[in-house]
């Protein structure tokens, strides 16, 4: 249910980190889930990074501290243009698409046909002409070139959330690349 947490989970996997994952039910009892995550996050919210004496609990602070740990695993692109704009578009998801985040929930398992309001079909748009931009720029596959990292770990729940809601994003000014991607 968390893409908060789901992005810096993706990234862990990217990075081939090795990593104990404590899964807290959500959108079960509010008390236990609170008592819960109160336990180990310093905000009461996931996700939470523990390493060693090191508690992290924001998603980009965790795949910022991921992209300098292992390197190697390339999840912010060498090349500075690119990286700069991989950096401002994962900025971009905390910051805005709040009708794509309130509208269509994150439900990974689910299909559901919904009425896609304008303000959340402007959010659609921005995101579908941010990855055709993005790709189209870079060469693609993923939004910053040829290697997955940080951006689409930020992007991969608007992705599912656009094959839940069955989301018909040529309607939102898409060519196909946003689809693909």
């Amino acid at each position: 249910w968390s893409t908060w947490s789901m992005r810096p989970w993706l990234a862990l996997h990217r990075a081939g980190a090795a990593f104990e994952e404590i899964r807290i039910p959500l959108r079960q009892d509010s008390v236990t889930t609170e008592a819960i995550m109160a336990a180990g996050s310093p905000s009461g919210l996931v996700p939470v990074l523990i390493d060693g004496d090191l508690v992290l609990h924001d998603s980009q602070a965790i795949c910022e501290y991921l992209a300098e740990r292992f390197p190697a695993a390339k999840l912010w692109p060498d090349d500075v243009a690119a990286r700069a704009l991989a950096r401002a578009a994962a900025a971009e998801m905390p910051a805005g698409f709040l009708p794509v985040r309130r509208d269509l929930s994150m439900d990974v398992g689910a299909r559901h046909e919904v009425e896609i309001g304008e303000e959340t079909a402007t959010s659609v748009r921005r995101i579908v002409t941010l990855w055709r931009d993005m790709i189209g720029r870079f060469g693609g596959p993923f939004l910053a070139g040829p290697d997955w990292g940080n951006a689409d770990a930020f992007f991969t729940p608007a992705a599912t959330r656009f094959v839940t809601y069955g989301a018909a994003l040529t309607t939102s000014g898409d060519d196909g690349t946003a689809a693909a991607y």
